[in-house]
């Protein structure tokens, strides 16, 4: 969100702060403040005057606030900052950078005029840090405080800047520092949306004192008045102010090799001072290129086949509008198509930018080695787009920000690199950097000292970063499974980094030409400037027990049917009954064409349904535990065994040569030769399920697995002995799954093969018509359970929560109304495995652990890989005893989540061991460049994980109470706390704060 500038010479909180004459004792010429003097050709009409003069009477702290800018004040922020002063909560939705903190900011200014508190919450850290030191410059030190879950500045401060998830934490544990508490801003709320951190945002919102007046920034989202109407439901009067209007024009394009097109045949939709009516034509050229694009494809080409020829896409690359990798190498040629139509490369595109005057730009790649490519690709070009003065600009940031890293940690980081990419105006910004490298780059770019930053489109939800231009490389990127298409969502918060309030008269966003691309979707994408908000709230263990500590389990329930979500998905059924009456009319006939004259044919066709559901209940039940199951055969298997290995390269039969069982307790991997004669070493991935285990053979003293007669011996005596066993009997010996689930299923058979139904000839004609019917009773079950839990759908789930915790002794008494011991500890736990960890807590799974082992333990509850992390990486525990301790802490998991099926509810995700090595390393006081040569991670990732094992750590040593735990706990924090991980600033995008209330004041 980009915030106004605020000159360094508007008065400080001891002028603002001094009395002003008041309102009435100026006439109308008088009564304009500087923000508001006019020039002459500007004059105000005598009745325009005397309306200021009357505005300005009926606000007159907000005509102080505004005397205090250099600048006049937008009618939205006026109207916003009315309300506020009025005593109204108000939600402020409007676009990136048009200066919705002035509203937040006049809240600041009314606290200290009021003698009350102001708590600025943002989303994080990075901007915690910008607006603290935005607030110091006007109001002074003495009057701001900063918390984060590891800083504590001047805390009892009438204004305090912190990360939500430290107020929401405050409002748990009930905070004395809440107390005198007038005003909340809610910056970037629209975070609620948020999958993993959402949930904070509608915490505070119920959680918040009725008295405390609430200020809500939002970017611009299509369902303002919804939201804001929830807001008023649930804190009382809530004005709604919505602007569209973009404080700087933004005009869209489309680069073509080495051409600027408009997008539009007329003016952009984002160019226009408001929003019009219809949807725009999109620029005739754009069009013709396209269509002389698609003469040159193959015909066969658009239709990519796979190896069958019949046609099968084999890459999806979202929906195909956009161009890009789907569309590449199909033209007639040998190239990749004309060479008028190719993009140009990195340094020409720099080139282009800068030639256009389109400079400082940020180009988008949604790739963080793309990122870091860009970057080498200019400095081996020679780029160079930085003067002599600005070098020792750059120079002087590059020192202030790296002078405590050792030599070796800059070596490891390829300091070099950065720094000469940095000198010469080029940049790589995303979430894998070291955080002090992205202040630098920060920095630099704000003080216009960067003229291209190639980022991720995490700087997209970061903190102020505006540019003249920026540009687009693609329109799909990988979300994690799949390529997708860019969101109108994500393409308005990308783009609206366009354009500098104050500095640039207009802003421009260029997407590149990509083989394929419709121009058409590109103006739908483009025109398209609102998305909805969604709320992504469901109550965990730990604001289970938090809430009913505070409040009680019925007040608690209450609360929760107050959410955001919950309000939503009372609306979000209509329409639903007229969708059900048309599916009972469509069932009654397709069950009257399958009338059969032998018998009641629904009777039977239910029947089989019935039959086919048991089956795929009785196919997920065994699912559900055979990786366990795997994992304990394996163990248990001794030298000769035959077994089949279910699936893989190596699948069929073969004799356990060496069972693989490890000392340091890792899991095993069985040593076998196959009938074919392969010595292989196999690996827990080749057991999906439990390897059938048929019989045992003797393996000679003196066999070699080197020994290619050894291996043709042992073989044939393995065919041999496969010979002399039932593999039948073995097979039929498998677990079938649960047997009361197995009679109901032979029940069914045995009636379906005795109805009359069953010998018609036209059975399956009939059949076909019945699955319709079938098919659409089905829905209209969900759609009539949609309808039932249209009320208290979150309480319910609030209910599921509270009998987990019952059935674990964590809320004890009549109907779960009491918090117990163990569930205050719980209540001090903020993660995803909250109650996982609870339980380990308990069971003592980290007692006697030393602290780097505790850290490597901590790590796989904390840790969640990154799809491109995952591949090729084998990660395994440290040593014998941590391992040891991840075998206690899975068995947990799996008995948490067996009691989570029981009650229905989702089951939290598996630990990962993916960091714990690197964690493990850190904490026993390895070096920078050590752990990052040992594991895959870059610097960035690295720190972030980092400092949510500490994070964690800290949190374990709150719950844990006075012990060896804690004291282990917190030895493991200062452990890790050094080097790059205290050094460099809390930036991480993903990042929140789990600052508990026991560390409040």
């Amino acid at each position: 969100m980009a915030d106004p500038s605020i000159d360094p010479e508007t008065p400080s909180s001891e002028s603002s702060n001094v009395d002003t004459p008041s309102a009435e004792a100026l006439n109308p010429a008088e009564a304009l403040g500087p923000a508001e003097a006019l020039s002459p050709a500007e004059a105000l009409s005598p009745a325009e005057a005397y309306a200021r003069f009357r505005h300005r009477q009926s606000s007159p702290l907000l005509a102080a606030f505004a005397d205090g800018y250099p600048f006049a004040l937008d009618d939205y922020q006026r109207e916003a900052c009315g309300q506020l002063e009025a005593g109204s909560g108000v939600l402020v939705a409007a676009p990136t950078g048009a200066g919705k903190t002035i509203v937040g900011e006049f809240a600041v200014f009314l606290a200290l005029r009021t003698g009350r508190k102001c708590f600025y919450t943002t989303p994080i850290k990075a901007l915690s840090n910008q607006k603290y030191a935005d607030l110091v410059r006007r109001h002074g030190t003495s009057n701001v405080g900063l918390l984060t879950g590891d800083t504590s500045v001047n805390s009892e401060a009438p204004i305090v800047v912190m990360t939500t998830e430290v107020l929401r934490n405050m409002i748990y544990a009930r905070s004395a520092t809440l107390t005198n508490l007038g005003y909340v801003v809610l910056d970037e709320v629209h975070y609620l949306a948020d999958r993993f951190r959402g949930a904070v945002w509608e915490e505070v919102i119920i959680g918040l004192a009725d008295a405390i007046q609430l200020v809500a920034l939002s970017a611009t989202v299509s369902n303002a008045e919804e939201f804001g109407e929830w807001l008023s439901e649930v804190r009382g009067e809530m004005a709604v102010v919505v602007s569209e209007r973009r404080p700087v024009p933004l005009y869209q394009h489309v680069l073509v090799r080495h051409r600027l097109y408009d997008l539009f045949a007329e003016l952009a939709p984002t160019a226009r001072e408001l929003p019009g009516a219809g949807k725009p034509d999109v620029n005739p050229m754009l069009i013709k290129i396209a269509h002389e694009e698609s003469r040159l494809v193959r015909d066969d080409a658009r239709r990519p086949r796979g190896r069958t020829g019949r046609g099968r896409r084999t890459v999806s690359y979202g929906s195909g509008a956009y161009g890009g990798a789907a569309h590449r190498s199909r033209y007639a040629g040998s190239g990749s198509g004309p060479r008028s139509l190719r993009a140009p490369s990195r340094p020409e595109l720099v080139e282009l930018l800068d030639d256009e005057a389109l400079l400082p730009a940020i180009v988008f790649i949604f790739s963080r080695v793309g990122c870091d490519a860009a970057v080498r690709q200019l400095l081996e070009s020679g780029v160079r787009l930085t003067t002599k003065v600005e070098q020792q600009e750059v120079a002087a940031i590059l020192e202030r920000h790296v002078v405590g890293l050792f030599d070796g940690d800059l070596r490891a980081l390829d300091y070099d690199v950065f720094a000469e990419g940095l000198s010469r105006g080029v940049a790589a910004h995303h979430a894998g950097m070291l955080p002090t490298f992205k202040e630098c780059v920060e920095e630099a770019f704000v003080r216009g000292l960067i003229k291209v930053v190639f980022a991720t489109e995490t700087l997209a939800l970061g903190i102020n970063m505006p540019a003249r231009s920026v540009v687009l490389e693609k329109l799909v990127k990988f979300d994690g499974e799949t390529h997708a298409d860019v969101t109108p969502g994500e393409y308005t918060q990308l783009t609206g980094r366009a354009g500098r309030r104050g500095i640039d008269v207009e802003g421009h966003a260029v997407v590149l030409w990509q083989p394929g691309l419709d121009p058409r979707a590109v103006g739908g994408l483009a025109s398209r400037r609102t998305y909805p908000l969604r709320s992504s709230f469901a109550p965990t263990y730990n604001m289970a027990v938090n809430l009913v500590a505070s409040v009680g389990r019925e007040r608690a329930r209450t609360l929760l049917e107050q959410s955001f979500a919950q309000f939503q998905s009372d609306r979000s059924v209509v329409g639903v009954a007229r969708t059900l009456a048309k599916n009972e009319e469509d069932i009654e006939a397709y069950w009257a064409a399958a009338e059969c004259e032998l018998g009641d044919f629904r009777e039977y066709a239910r029947l089989r349904a019935e039959i086919a559901e048991l089956e795929a209940s009785s196919a997920r039940e065994r699912r559900s535990d055979r990786r366990v199951e795997a994992l304990h055969t394996l163990s248990i298997l001794k030298p000769g065994d035959i077994i089949q290995v279910p699936s893989g390269k190596n699948q069929g039969w073969a004799v356990i040569i060496d069972p693989g069982v490890r000392h340091d307790h890792q899991s095993p991997r069985p040593l076998v030769l196959t009938e074919e004669r392969h010595v292989r070493r196999l690996s827990v991935t080749d057991f999906p399920a439990a390897p059938l285990v048929a019989g045992r053979m003797k393996i000679g003293k003196h066999f070699n697995p080197k020994d290619a007669s050894s291996r043709r011996n042992l073989a044939a005596a393995l065919r041999a002995r496969l010979n002399d066993v039932d593999l039948d009997a073995k097979r039929r010996r498998q677990p079938v799954g649960d047997p009361e689930i197995q009679s109901q299923i032979e029940q069914r058979r045995t009636a379906v093969r005795h109805h009359p139904c069953h010998n018609c000839p036209e059975r399956e004609a009939h059949a076909r018509w019945a699955e319709r019917a079938l098919r659409l009773e089905r829905e209209s079950a969900r759609l009539h359970a949609r309808m039932e839990s249209r009320s208290n759908t979150i309480a319910k789930h609030f209910d599921k929560i509270c009998l987990v915790l019952e059935s674990l002794g964590y809320l004890t008494g009549d109907g779960g109304r009491n918090v117990s011991e163990h569930g205050r500890m719980l209540a001090r736990i903020y993660a995803e495995l909250d109650l996982v960890t609870a339980e380990c807590i308990r069971a003592g799974v980290f007692a006697g652990l030393t602290h780097p082992q505790l850290a490597a333990i901590l790590a796989s509850l904390v840790f969640e890989a990154r799809r491109s992390d995952e591949v090729g990486r084998h990660p395994r525990m440290p040593d014998a005893r941590s391992n040891a301790a991840m075998i206690e802490v899975r068995r947990i998991w799996h008995e948490v989540s067996l009691v989570e099926r029981d009650a229905r509810l989702e089951r939290g995700p598996e630990p990962d061991i993916g960091f714990s090595e690197a964690a493990y390393g850190w904490a026993a006081g390895r070096s920078l460049p050590m752990v990052l040569h040992d594991s895959d991670f870059t610097a960035g990732d690295f720190v972030r994980w980092i400092r949510q094992v500490a994070d964690f750590a800290g949190q374990i040593a709150d719950a844990a109470g006075p012990g060896e735990l804690r004291d282990t706990a917190r030895l493991l924090v200062r452990s890790m706390r050094r080097g790059v991980v205290s050094y460099a600033p809390e930036v991480d995008a993903d990042e929140g704060d789990d600052l508990t209330g026991a560390d409040l004041p």
